[in-house]
């Protein structure tokens, strides 16, 4: 158990939902994550992301996952996202 996380889940709905993201988010992939607020950020998947157990804020375990965006261009930006922040994904092809 090593991330701590504002949000965690255990519910089947949730889970889907990231496991969802998850399967949107291909190692070196370019995307835009388009976020729950409505701002959004792009940049390449270094990896994967993995659902992780997590605990929260209140010290409840749940499971939440990940995904570090990095660019290309500028090495030293890179930027982590959780992913229940997320609203949707868009894929850029170049």
């Amino acid at each position: 158990m090593g991330s701590q996380a504002q949000h965690v889940y255990t519910d089947q709905a949730s889970i889907r939902k990231l496991e969802s993201l998850i399967d949107q988010l291909p190692a070196h992939g370019h995307v835009v994550l388009v976020m729950q607020d409505g701002c959004s950020c792009d940049g390449v998947v270094s990896a994967r992301p993995n659902m992780q157990m997590c605990r929260d804020t209140d010290q409840h375990e749940g499971l939440n996952a990940q995904v570090k965006l990095q660019r290309p261009d500028v090495p030293e930006w890179n930027r982590r996202v959780w992913l229940d922040q997320v609203a949707r994904v868009e894929h850029l092809w170049v």
